[in-house]
């Protein structure tokens, strides 16, 4: 009996330590679908942050973008109206050349007509000096 008495031991040592090892390994297989399942999550939170960093990345691209347009767009307004506003003052320009043109004109024309006129005075002045120193020598020859 001791003999069986040891064999069973045995048996129930076995037994016992193939239920450890059973219970080690659905243990290990849990521990692995539980890492497997953490590294799945991990992934997908990983796919999720790099998607949405993409998302990030295109919508400043195009908030730059669009903020690039917009102040494109605002310098040629500005350009424009300055070439337009300088095209303005180029044409005031012209125009107050053309009146200081004009008034040198009217002003050489003035003093011609101003030197005419004295010259017409002083031929006037002349003929009637001379009328009148004439006129003096006639008085005088008649008496």
């Amino acid at each position: 009996m001791s003999g069986d008495t040891g064999a069973q031991g045995n048996e129930f040592a076995i037994d016992d330590a193939e239920r450890r090892l059973q219970e080690a390994m659905a243990a290990a297989a849990e521990a692995e679908r539980r890492a497997e399942a953490e590294i799945r999550a991990l992934e997908e939170d990983l796919e999720r942050h790099r998607a949405e960093a993409e998302r990030t990345i295109e919508e400043l691209k195009r908030s730059h973008a669009e903020e690039l347009r917009r102040e494109r767009e605002e310098k040629e307004r500005a350009i424009a109206a300055a070439e337009a506003r300088l095209s303005e003052i180029e044409a005031q320009a012209d125009a107050a050349e053309r009146r200081v043109a004009e008034a040198e004109r009217r002003t050489r024309e003035a003093e011609a007509e101003v030197a005419d006129e004295r010259a017409r005075a002083r031929e006037g002045a002349a003929a009637w000096l001379r009328g009148q120193l004439e006129s003096l020598r006639r008085e005088a020859e008649g008496r």
